[in-house]
């Protein structure tokens, strides 16, 4: 099945370590999914939390549909995400450890279905964010030196 990316979430990667990932649907109203079919949609910002065993997802700007008219939703509303019970206990026990989190990376369609990826992250500190960044310069350096080598 083809996914069709809406959003994403590029500041997570580099603000979070990405620990493991989960795919979840969404609980969605009608006009948040035509909202989103015109591929608009923000994850900045947003993020995951686990409550009275279930996951929610808060902060997720889904701008209200042109059309919608009385039946339109609010564009921050939290959303409830559909995950199995054992992958929500699983969620309960890693996002108990200090300075862990739920993030959410992508939104996108699959299969008819809007689905995201739930990241589980841990915060860096900002000598990693430095130091990271050194790394990808220097692979950056390193593949302009073998490509100017090689031609």
């Amino acid at each position: 099945m083809a996914e069709r990316l809406v959003a994403s979430n590029k500041r997570a990667r580099r603000e979070y370590e990405i620990v493991e990932t989960v795919e979840a649907g969404m609980v969605l109203l009608g006009t948040e999914v035509k909202s989103l079919r015109a591929g608009r949609a923000d994850l900045t910002g947003s993020f995951a939390r686990v409550e009275g065993g279930e996951v929610w997802l808060y902060d997720c700007h889904i701008p209200s549909y042109d059309q919608g008219g009385y039946t339109n939703h609010e564009p921050k509303r939290p959303r409830k995400l559909m995950l199995h019970k054992s992958e929500i206990r699983r969620l309960v026990g890693k996002v108990a450890q200090k300075g862990v989190t739920l993030i959410p990376l992508k939104l996108y369609f699959k299969g008819g279905y809007a689905k995201i990826l739930i990241a589980v992250a841990r915060g860096r500190v900002k000598s990693d964010k430095r130091r990271r960044i050194a790394e990808e310069e220097a692979r950056r350096e390193i593949r302009q030196a073998v490509r100017r080598f090689k031609g």
